[in-house]
């Protein structure tokens, strides 16, 4: 300790000596700090998949400064000895569209890492024309991550063709085309399809391929919900690629699974080979996946398709009609043309499960089965069912238990696999995201990939791991300056306890915030320390390649 008090005294000693020779620069260095955060001694991983390394991290102007030693002060300090520091994570299947223009914090999405979100199977809030508005009022009001958009090719049908169950005429077709191309120009990703719901579902291959073509021409990405992820599943994913092919632009199956229980450990593995043909063949396709073997949807897609022309007024009309309810009850067995029965996916009304039943008089209903539902009501499970759609105020959700965990371990494993959420930002912190849909994967699904399936179950590297939610989504989506830890790149961090990191949301308790994550920046600021919101919103509008600026050229994008 004599010895301890010996270097202290002399390393105080040479800094009063250096602080003399140099006062008057070092005062003023002390005043100004080079950098506005350094993240101190972290291992650092860059996203890319690189083992990690030991670095600090000076931030400046919303990017990465400098990677390495770094000797001059931040004007915030974080110490994250013994913590990873990883690029933020990507939501390559976000819901937050409309969340985010009633609360751009975005709580839930924050709390689990995510830093940007990219969102629209169902397409943008508004309509094709008021996008830019869209966007410009996002940017006014302030987001707290980065947020893109892909626009729906169902949205530009129901422009033209309302919900009518029919194929475009030529001029009609010409109409859909020059929506499309009015949302590429506003700077959405690319086009969506949701090919399991009416009237998306009526829409044949070739209508798709053509709006497609004028989304790839705008360098836009194809992305669906594919129209059948049971025992159609390859065939669902091979129309997918086609329409890739034919319409000239990449590839995108949201929320790859294979529910479908008597396909369990099978049909997962031929999706996989494939789009492993596809690509080898040249074809630019990829998915990605939520980390939960249930489903979330509305508990009218039990319904067959035909029963929605028209729109829900005509639904509800059918539904009261007993002949009609008969046939449907038969067809929930045969089988219906255009339909996928995600009845028989769930195994039964057993894996189906009344989340929301937007109505105060069944509310003691939700968290029960379809069938303990219809015992407790006394009437059959499919009648529950029309009652439960026909009484509510709004879209009633279900969750619908029908993957494999083996099959989320086997679609993990694919290299071009990536992470989306498939859930929206909360409303308010802590509750229901805007989909009405309490399903974990709304507050838990990031950390989980560490927590269960590189701790716990050794699925998958760190490394590998960190790079399906960042470098790898990044460079899928185009996204400019983003996903890897690099000098000038746009700084968004996430700093995490390996050891501690946990979901906690489960199907019962879904609003519950993760552990183990310490901070949360985007575009170089903190906006989420120790489980805390900053309050912050430095997130930015990410613009798809298509957008044209006011002078129009073509805008970068983010």
């Amino acid at each position: 300790s004599m010895n301890n008090f010996r270097r202290n005294a002399a390393s105080l000693l040479i800094c009063l000596i250096t602080l003399s020779l140099l006062r008057a620069p070092v005062a003023a260095q002390q005043a100004e700090p080079n950098y506005d955060i350094v993240i101190r001694n972290g291992r650092v991983l860059d996203g890319a998949g690189n083992p990690w390394i030991l670095a600090d991290v000076a931030i400046k102007d919303g990017r990465f400064a400098r990677i390495g030693k770094v000797l001059e002060r931040g004007r915030q300090e974080i110490d994250a000895t013994g913590r990873y520091v990883s690029p933020g994570w990507i939501d390559v299947m976000d819901q937050s569209g409309r969340a985010l223009m009633v609360n751009g914090l975005a709580e839930n999405k924050l709390m689990m890492g995510v830093t940007t979100g990219i969102g629209g199977e169902g397409g943008t809030p508004v309509p094709a024309d008021k996008i830019s508005e869209y966007f410009a009022g996002l940017e006014k009001t302030g987001i707290s991550m980065n947020f893109g958009t892909y626009f729906s090719e169902t949205q530009a049908r129901i422009a033209v063709l309302a919900q009518d169950s029919r194929a475009p005429n030529a001029e009609e077709l010409k109409r859909m085309k020059a929506i499309m191309e009015t949302a590429m120009k506003a700077g959405a990703m690319g086009m969506t399809t949701a090919l399991i719901y009416p009237p998306s579902s009526y829409a044949t291959t070739e209508e798709l391929i053509e709006v497609a073509k004028v989304a790839g021409q705008y360098g836009g990405i194809y992305a669906s919900h594919i129209r059948g992820e049971g025992k159609e599943l390859v065939q669902s994913i091979e129309e997918a690629i086609t329409i890739g092919e034919k319409g000239g632009l990449p590839v995108e199956v949201f929320h790859l699974k294979a529910a479908f229980q008597p396909g369990w450990g099978r049909l997962m593995r031929q999706a996989g080979r494939k789009i492993e043909a596809a690509r080898a063949r040249g074809v630019d396709v990829a998915a990605d996946m939520y980390l939960y073997t249930a489903g979330g949807t509305g508990l009218e897609a039990v319904i067959p398709s035909w029963a929605f022309e028209g729109g829900n007024q005509k639904l509800l009309e059918r539904l009261k009609d007993p002949a009609t309810r008969a046939r449907l009850k038969r067809e929930m067995l045969t089988g219906s043309p255009g339909w996928w029965n995600i009845i028989e996916a769930a195994g039964g009304w057993d894996g189906i499960v009344l989340a929301n039943a937007q109505n105060k008089e069944y509310a003691h209903f939700q968290g029960k089965s379809l069938t303990q539902i219809a015992k407790e009501w006394k009437k059959t499970p499919a009648d529950a069912a029309f009652d439960l759609v026909i009484a509510g105020n709004g879209r009633v959700t279900a969750i619908y238990h029908m993957m494999s965990e083996q099959d989320v371990i086997t679609a993990l494993k694919f290299p071009w696999t990536s992470i989306g959420s498939d859930a929206a930002a909360s409303l308010k912190a802590g509750t229901i995201d805007t989909l009405g849909l309490s399903h974990p994967r709304s507050y838990g699904n990031f950390p989980r990939l560490i927590a269960r399936y590189v701790r716990e179950k050794q699925v998958l590297t760190l490394e590998q791991a960190i790079r399906k939610m960042t470098s790898w989504p990044a460079t899928r989506m185009r996204l400019n300056g983003r996903g890897v830890i690099k000098e000038g790149c746009w700084a968004d961090v996430v700093i995490f306890d390996y050891n501690t990191i946990q979901d906690r949301a489960t199907y019962d308790q879904p609003y519950v915030y993760p552990v183990g994550i310490d901070y949360v920046l985007v575009n170089g600021q903190i906006v989420i320390d120790h489980g805390k919101h900053t309050g912050a919103r430095p997130g930015q509008v990410i613009y798809g390649p298509g957008r044209t600026t006011n002078n129009g050229a073509t805008g970068e994008g983010q």
